[in-house]
């Protein structure tokens, strides 16, 4: 359809109203589609350079290829009535009081920006080469020359997802030596489907499960390698065993999730750290909508984020 210029929505009459979407990821950009095609005003603050969320800053590029992410912002907002602004960012630039002062309606699409943190010793000494694998992937992406890159020859992935598969195969592909994912559980409750597992494991990744990080070692601010656990369930609970096994690593990724900024929770009802919604993407404050990751119904899927974008959409267009 892209690549034909093929559309199969309209824009209805102007309605006179108009929307804030917080966000410019799948889940608002969808939003913002929805409410358009309805005749609705749409104005997208994003904190970034770029629209198009995880999509442009978070996905293995070899998965989305050529500019796929920013020519599919182009196709969805070509519809009309939806302005995009970057480099605004919700609790440093506006708030969502301010956005209810000025808009109909305000549905917040921010994704998770925090990073969980790994509980290990050593990991809040700001030893270099230990980092969040969505920055690296983020600065991957953006790179114009990858050659500029730092990659270390032994890297240690932590996390059993999407994010460290992709961080792991793409410093494979890049001349990394030594690439190891350690995941705490089996591999069986490693979220990264088999299909992603068997891809980095041809690509020469070693997988490691029942392993938990226990200290960062580091020398002269450096990062020399990384102490784990051994786990088991016990009782239905994972535990530590109390024996331990280390990595040596000059590098090492952590890819165990994301958590919403508390900043960003502005008064709003939370559940499990997230923001809570109903069945059409209602929080707790009248008149404000959230969808996608960062709320308490989604599931990191892009795909949830698109369909909660466009019940939202929906529900504010009935409202």
């Amino acid at each position: 359809a892209m690549a034909e210029g093929a559309q199969f929505f309209q824009r209805a009459p102007s309605s006179g109203k108009r929307i804030a979407v917080v966000g410019a990821g799948p889940a608002g950009l969808t939003c913002a589609h929805r409410l358009a095609m309805h005749g609705h005003d749409v104005v997208i603050f994003d904190g970034r350079p770029k629209a198009g969320g995880l999509n442009e800053y978070g996905i293995a590029s070899y998965k989305t290829v050529d500019g796929f992410a920013q020519a599919e912002v182009d196709y969805v907002t070509a519809i009309g009535g939806i302005t995009i602004e970057l480099g605004r960012q919700l609790g440093r630039d506006f708030t969502v009081d301010d956005l209810k002062r000025d808009y109909d309606a305000v549905f917040l699409g921010i994704g998770l920006g925090g990073v969980n943190a790994l509980r290990a010793e050593g990991e809040d000494d700001g030893v270099e080469g230990l980092e969040d694998a969505v920055d690296f992937i983020e600065r991957l992406r953006q790179a114009n020359d990858l050659s500029t890159l730092p990659i270390g020859r032994r890297i240690v992935v932590i996390g059993g997802g999407m994010t460290a598969i992709d961080a792991a195969v793409q410093a494979k592909l890049l001349g990394a030596e030594e690439v190891t994912i350690c995941y705490r559980r089996g591999k069986e409750q490693m979220n990264a489907s088999g299909f992603e597992q068997d891809l980095a494991v041809s690509k020469g990744v070693v997988v490691r499960h029942w392993l938990q990080p226990k200290r960062v070692l580091s020398e002269s601010g450096k990062v020399t390698g990384l102490e784990l656990e051994y786990t088991e369930v016990r009782d239905g609970k994972l535990t530590g065993m109390g024996h331990t096994m280390t990595l040596p690593a000059d590098q090492i990724f952590k890819a165990i999730g994301q958590s919403l900024e508390d900043r960003w929770a502005e008064g709003l009802s939370l559940v499990g750290g997230r923001i809570a919604i109903d069945d059409e993407g209602r929080t707790s404050r009248e008149g404000v909508w959230a969808g996608g990751d960062c709320t308490d119904r989604g599931d990191d899927l892009t795909v949830t984020g698109v369909a909660q974008g466009r019940d939202a959409a929906e529900s504010i267009h009935r409202a």
